[in-house]
């Protein structure tokens, strides 16, 4: 992919009239575009450059303002008449094309429209560049003008930013330098997403946080990126409290995200490997699949960004396309980033309808050929239960890594799980002194509960805690036992939706349980498995793949 700065050259010795750059980083495109104009040996012409703003006018290279140019028509009047090879640079004109004013200013319209033929024609090359941080485009300059997108800091800048100010704070002492060369790139990819000055800040206020620079100052870098999540209104970035330690069970898929860990790093290139794309996982309702999307971001150490798909539907006409590019260009700029959508069918599952004349088709488009064609590290997890609703195109390889199927929990993965849960929550001697936490009666509690979800576990346990709280005593297992007794588990109310998701798993998706903890079990047929109740052999769903 050719530089910015070779594109640049490109345009201004073809004489595009208008260049059209949206960025928020003036002062870093100002450099490059000094540096492009004072080079012969990139546009062969050396150019005079000018700078343009509301407030200032015209100003030279050499910081002399131009007089009565601060109205935009006197702007592009100067420009009309100026006699030498030159480059003009116009900040935030795009207020005048309908940005935040709300309407265009037809008259400057009009004259940029003029002066694009005098551009052309002159016989000294002169060009027009607008910086704008949005792109405000009207319909009569569309094809004057010529949009050029000018690239978020790269990888190098970033790790040349950090560097000089590792120098500077090493010689004055005050900052102590904790820094292996792999954790010192895993701070550089942090940062990738921000501009130059919120990385420089980034990097500031973790070295005076506590005076020093380590590769747990991560965190610190990912605070950046949350500022840039909570202005854009569509992504949310969540806050992950989980470990996949929490996970009780699924260790086939824990096994196949461990292989993937760190993928985006340089140290991956070695082996020619591309950066995962993603994975969705489907199953039972209440088994888990939400709750490992979110440890996905602590056990990977990236930022996790929520995409409502509902947020991205709007009632204003087109605006729900750009809803969904800016949501994938915001999750491209902070890459490597985690993106999850949770039940993706509710948002894509009337695809093709005409109760809102193709919008629903386009959005789903745009989605689907990003993630087929994406370049950036964002690795996309997709969440659903009704996975039957969700277009054939979106299931088809290439869009996604792998899709997981996650049935109801094995005899090992509830004691899993309500080890998980008993440990989270019994912290007070007091609460357990009638209770003693051991195998067997987590084997127990498991064997009471087959046919339980992981919710309905913890359901289970904070029900028995209920219990013993109303009395004021020590918890006991008979309050387990309680709990389990009044509860009706979703494998028996929705039983025939289960065993339709399982046939569509068994040839369609992999198993996220391990191989090894699908030893024969049995589940009751028209009740939870308490003491006494007769039990059946029941078919797990998704394909035996073990990772």
């Amino acid at each position: 992919m050719r530089s910015f700065p070779v594109e640049l050259a490109e345009f201004l010795k073809a004489r595009f009239p208008y260049l059209y750059i949206p960025t928020w980083e003036e002062e870093r495109l100002l450099d490059v575009i000094k540096e492009v104009v004072r080079d012969p040996s990139r546009i062969r012409t050396v150019r005079d450059l000018f700078t343009w703003t509301v407030t200032d006018g015209m100003v030279g290279a050499d910081s002399r303002m131009v007089s009565e140019t601060q109205s935009p028509l006197k702007a592009l009047e100067f420009i009309n008449k100026y006699d030498q090879p030159a480059v003009f640079i116009l900040k935030d004109f795009h207020f005048y094309f309908g940005g935040m004013a709300g309407r265009p200013d037809y008259p400057v319209i009009r004259k940029m429209r003029d002066l694009a033929v005098r551009l052309k024609q002159s016989p000294r090359p002169k060009n027009v560049i607008i910086t704008a941080p949005t792109r405000v485009l009207p319909v009569e300059l569309q094809k004057d003008v010529t949009i050029v997108e000018f690239d978020l800091p790269t990888e190098e800048e970033i790790a040349r930013l950090l560097h000089e100010m590792i120098e500077v704070n090493r010689r004055s002492g005050r900052i102590a330098i904790d820094l292996k060369p792999e954790e010192e790139e895993r701070l550089v990819k942090a940062a990738l997403g921000l501009t130059l000055k919120e990385a420089e800040n980034a990097f500031a206020r973790a070295m005076v946080r506590d005076g020093r620079v380590g590769a747990d100052d991560v965190e610190v870098i990912l605070e950046e990126k949350r500022q840039i999540i909570k202005k854009t209104g569509i992504l949310e970035f969540i806050r992950s409290p989980f470990s996949i330690d929490e996970v009780g069970g699924l260790e086939n898929l824990k096994r196949w995200l461990e292989k993937r860990k760190n993928s985006w790093l340089d140290s991956a290139k070695r082996y020619g490997i591309p950066a995962p794309k993603g994975v969705l996982i489907t199953g039972v309702p209440g088994c888990g699949k939400s709750l490992i999307s979110k440890a996905i971001s602590a056990m990977w150490k990236l930022p996790l960004l929520r995409l409502d798909i509902g947020k991205v539907f709007s009632g204003i006409v087109g605006s729900s396309e750009e809803n969904m590019r800016q949501a994938i260009r915001t999750a491209e700029a902070i890459a490597p980033s985690i993106l999850w959508i949770d039940e993706i069918e509710k948002g894509f599952s009337n695809i093709g309808s005409s109760g809102d004349s193709g919008t629903s088709t386009r959005v789903f488009g745009t989605f689907l050929t990003w993630m087929q064609e994406k370049t950036k590290p964002v690795f996309v997890v997709a969440t659903a239960n009704q996975i039957q609703e969700l277009p054939p195109e979106f299931l088809r390889k290439g869009r996604f890594d792998e899709i997981f199927f996650v049935d109801l929990p094995t005899q090992v993965e509830r004691k899993e799980i309500f080890r998980v849960h008993l440990r989270k929550r019994l912290r007070d001697p007091e609460v357990m002194r009638d209770f003693q936490l051991n195998e067997e009666i987590l084997e127990t509690l498991a064997h009471w509960t087959e046919g339980f979800v992981g919710a309905e576990i913890e359901q289970v346990v904070i029900a028995a805690l209920f219990e013993a709280f109303s009395e004021q005593r020590s918890i006991r297992l008979s309050d387990f036992e309680k709990a389990v007794k009044n509860m009706v588990p979703l494998s028996v109310t929705q039983a025939e939706q289960i065993r339709a998701i399982r046939d569509w798993a068994n040839v369609r998706a992999v198993a996220a349980t391990a191989r090894e903890h699908m030893v024969d079990y049995t589940r009751q047929s028209d009740r939870s498995c308490v003491p006494g109740d007769d039990d059946i052999r029941r078919v797990r769903g998704g394909r035996k793949v073990d990772f």
